[in-house]
């Protein structure tokens, strides 16, 4: 998709892969800023269920606002390719920085208590984070603390209310 254009949102790089979805940077042309932006692929289209999560996933994390999980800007659908525009957070992925030694104990630390705060603030929201991994970016945010902080975007969750029901029938 490098190069195309889907909505006002020009695809530039593609920066990862997931069971929901891809994600690219791309540039929002009416606000000239760069965004990540992640399209469900059109194979799973098809699927209801995965579509439903998909939207599922936009509605939950669009209810949070903390500055260590990513900001979710539109949902929206073209040529029947369903996306979600949300913030764009440049740096490397926690994985990538952690060498074959670790990362020493007070930086491990620092990102363990960032990762921690988003966590809670979902679970107060009533939302539950189910695919937490290293693979996810993390950079330095002027919004954050004074150290590198870890964006946590929801890309699978599960409402309390949701799992009541399901414990229930």
């Amino acid at each position: 998709m490098t190069g195309q254009t889907i909505g006002h949102y020009k695809i530039l790089e593609q920066l990862g892969a997931g069971g929901m979805g891809v994600v690219y940077k791309a540039l929002d042309r009416h606000l000239d800023r760069f965004i990540a932006i992640k399209v469900l692929p059109p194979e799973k289209v098809a699927d209801p269920e995965r579509k439903r999560r998909f939207v599922q996933e936009a509605k939950a994390a669009s209810a949070l606002n903390h500055p260590n999980i990513i900001t979710i800007y539109d949902i929206a659908s073209e040529n029947g390719r369903d996306f979600i525009a949300m913030e764009y957070v440049p740096g490397k992925a926690l994985n990538q920085l952690i060498t074959r030694k670790g990362l020493p104990v007070g930086e491990a630390l620092k990102y363990a208590v960032q990762i921690a705060d988003a966590l809670a603030a979902a679970h107060a929201a009533g939302i539950i984070h189910r695919d937490l991994k290293q693979a996810h970016r993390s950079s330095l945010s002027a919004r954050s603390y004074p150290y590198p902080s870890s964006k946590t975007p929801f890309n699978t969750h599960r409402s309390r209310a949701r799992r009541k029901r399901q414990r229930l029938t």
